[in-house]
């Protein structure tokens, strides 16, 4: 079972996730966000899981004109209160450089200037040059935090105490993350998604979306969820779905072909063509993954090993050797 499946288990209240829309809002900042969170819960429901996330969509007036001129009606109120966990997204406009001077934009500022940022609480989501509006709120003092490559400067001067990073799909920074612009927001809501409901439920989602594989933050290779998944293969998703929910479960290669509705040698076969690895060895990522996952949370190598699938914890030290990674399962707990 892996972590995000077990935080959903514990009975944790949907998050809250507000989209704020202003006039000439980027349509794609706050609707590509908001179809993986919608997915996302499509998916918990499939698995006979809570919905993880609930959408709300708030701003100064009660209906605006997005940048491309679709019309938006029936916007909530910008509230007095929220409920926790929040997560309140911020998103971009188009020109060179943001205006702050409409009495939208004014209004918007004057209710973000009192909020009081605090992780698993009220936490800030800013995509594209969001992070703009969040700047001229002071929300950004002391932080890090990246935009769109158009506006790092601009940033950068409206907040002179923010560590501005540039070249960055997105940056985390406690209770704020921020993305670099218009897709990237998508990366980062997998992401957060990842972080709350377990990575193979992430790459279901990004499989569903059909979005070409991204990385993180700071990795330098792809999740193992989202590796060798590149492909539009119906009967490989199933069986990767299957093992990245379940990595834990004694599976056979007869197993997995079994999910696939076809023979092992086939299985084979389309795993090698499609994936360039076999079914067994991608199982083995997954299981890594999981373990690593486990050691970093504060589990001891006995217990990541058997929450992954693992025969024992010699089993798992072989892996980790054989697959190429450094050090220990012991040293990778710190």
């Amino acid at each position: 079972m892996d972590p995000g499946r077990r935080l959903m288990a514990a009975g944790a209240a949907p998050i809250q996730v507000a989209f704020v829309l202003m006039p000439d809002s980027l349509i794609l900042d706050w609707a590509g966000p908001a179809e993986a969170l919608r997915i996302a819960n499509q998916c918990l429901v499939q698995q006979e899981r809570p919905p993880a996330f609930a959408l709300r969509f708030i701003g100064p007036r009660p209906e605006t004109t997005t940048s491309v001129g679709a019309q938006v009606h029936g916007i909530a109120a910008l509230p007095a209160s929220w409920p926790a966990p929040t997560w309140l997204v911020l998103v971009g406009q188009p020109g060179s450089r943001i205006a702050v001077d409409t009495p939208e934009l004014q209004d918007l500022l004057h209710w973000l200037r009192p909020l009081k940022l605090v992780e698993r609480q009220l936490e800030l989501v800013t995509v594209c040059a969001g992070a703009l509006l969040a700047a001229h709120a002071g929300l950004l003092s002391r932080r890090r935090a990246t935009t769109h490559h158009h506006h790092l400067a601009e940033l950068a001067a409206v907040a002179p105490d923010c560590e501005v990073l540039s070249n960055r799909v997105f940056v985390q920074d406690g209770p704020l993350c921020s993305s670099a612009g218009v897709t990237t927001g998508i990366d980062l809501m997998l992401h957060r998604i990842a972080a709350v409901c377990g990575p193979a439920l992430a790459a279901q989602v990004a499989q569903s979306m059909v979005l070409a594989l991204r990385r993180g933050p700071n990795d330098p290779e792809l999740s193992p969820f989202l590796l060798h998944r590149n492909h539009l293969h119906a009967a490989m998703h199933r069986v990767q779905d299957a093992v990245s929910q379940q990595p834990e479960r004694a599976w056979t290669l007869t197993d997995m072909a079994a999910v696939a509705c076809t023979s092992t040698r086939h299985l084979a076969r389309l795993f090698l063509e499609h994936s360039g690895i076999s079914p067994l060895t991608y199982l083995r990522q997954i299981r890594l993954a999981v373990a690593e996952a486990a050691l970093r949370s504060g589990h001891n190598v006995t217990q990541a090993a058997a929450l992954a699938g693992f025969q024992s914890d010699t089993q798992l030290r072989r892996t980790w050797h054989s697959l190429g990674l450094s050090g220990t399962p012991s040293v990778g707990r710190q």
